[in-house]
C-alpha cells in the first residue's frame, strides 16, 4: 500500500507537470498529512523537488533515471571498445567506473593483449577520497561526499593517503580544473592510476575512465601527458553515448 501511494503520487506529479499537495489530494484517497509526508519523502531521494512554495515536480534522480538507458551493458555497448583499444595503445589496463548510490564502482576492466606485464585494478566499490576513479566523480558532485562530520573519520590505506576534508577540497578543486585526478600510493603502495569523467555535468559526471599501472611506469611525466588524453577519450565516449552537456546540466539541475 505505501509503495502503491508513492507511485501514484509520481504519476500524478509526473502527467500535471508540476503539483501541489491539494491537486494530489484532489486525485485521490489521500488525507493532506498523509500525501505532505509521502511527498516528502520523495523529495528526500531526489525523486520530486519543489519548484515553488509549496508546489513539486518531477526530481532530477528520477529524471536521469529514466531519461535513456544508462544501464551498465548499455554503456559497455559503447564504452568497452574504446577502452579496449586505449589499453593497446598504452599497454595498461583501462577501466570503466560509476556511481552507485554514494559510492564509486569500477564495473569494467580491459587489458592490453601486447604480452607486456600490467597491475589488474579488479573490480568492486572504491574509497571516494583514494582512488583516481571515485575522486573523478566526486570532484564534479560537490553534494555527494565533503562534510565536516567525516573529518577524522577517512581511512589512510598507505601513508600517501588524504584523509584532511581540506587538503580532499584543495585536490578535488585541481581536478576541476585540469579535467582528471590522480592515484599515486594512495590505496595501495607501488600502484598508480589516472582517471577522468566523462563529462563534467549530466549523467556522463557519474562515471569516470581510467589506467591504471605501477609507480615505475607512471611517472610523472607520464601521468601529465596520458591525463589530458584520457579526458579527450572521456568527451569522445561522452558524445557517442549521444550526451548533449549543456541539456545534460540542466537535467542534473
Amino acid at each position: 500500500m505505501h509503495l502503491e501511494r508513492l507511485t501514484f503520487i509520481l504519476e500524478v506529479v509526473g502527467q500535471k507537470g508540476e503539483t501541489t499537495v491539494a491537486e494530489i489530494c484532489a486525485h485521490s484517497d489521500l488525507p493532506k498529512p498523509s500525501a505532505y509526508r509521502l511527498v516528502q519523502d520523495l523529495v528526500g531521494v531526489g525523486l520530486l523537488e519543489p519548484v515553488a512554495r509549496g508546489t513539486f515536480t518531477i526530481g532530477s534522480r528520477l529524471k536521469r533515471i529514466t531519461k535513456s538507458d544508462h544501464s551498465d551493458r548499455a554503456l559497455l555497448e559503447v564504452i568497452a571498445p574504446a577502452l579496449k583499444q586505449a589499453a593497446k595503445q598504452y599497454g595498461t589496463a583501462f577501466f570503466l567506473s560509476r556511481l552507485r548510490g554514494k559510492s564509486v564502482e569500477i564495473i569494467h576492466v580491459e587489458t592490453p593483449d601486447t604480452g607486456v606485464s600490467y597491475l589488474h585494478p579488479g573490480l568492486g566499490k572504491r574509497p571516494l577520497h583514494a582512488c583516481s576513479c571515485s575522486k573523478a566523480v566526486a570532484a564534479f558532485s560537490p553534494d555527494l561526499f565533503l562534510t565536516s562530520e567525516m573529518e577524522g573519520q577517512l581511512r589512510a590505506y598507505t601513508e600517501f593517503t588524504l584523509t584532511n576534508v581540506q587538503d580532499l577540497e584543495a585536490e578535488f578543486d585541481t581536478i576541476r580544473k585540469r579535467g582528471f585526478a590522480e592515484c599515486v600510493e594512495e590505496i595501495e603502495r607501488g600502484m598508480c592510476s589516472v582517471a577522468a569523467p566523462l563529462a563534467p555535468s549530466g549523467p556522463g559526471s557519474t562515471m569516470s575512465i581510467g589506467a591504471t599501472g605501477s609507480v615505475r611506469v607512471f611517472t610523472p611525466t607520464f601521468r601529465e601527458k596520458l591525463g589530458p588524453q584520457i579526458s579527450h577519450i572521456a568527451r569522445e565516449m561522452s558524445a557517442n553515448l549521444g550526451w548533449d552537456a549543456a541539456q545534460d546540466a540542466k537535467i542534473s539541475g
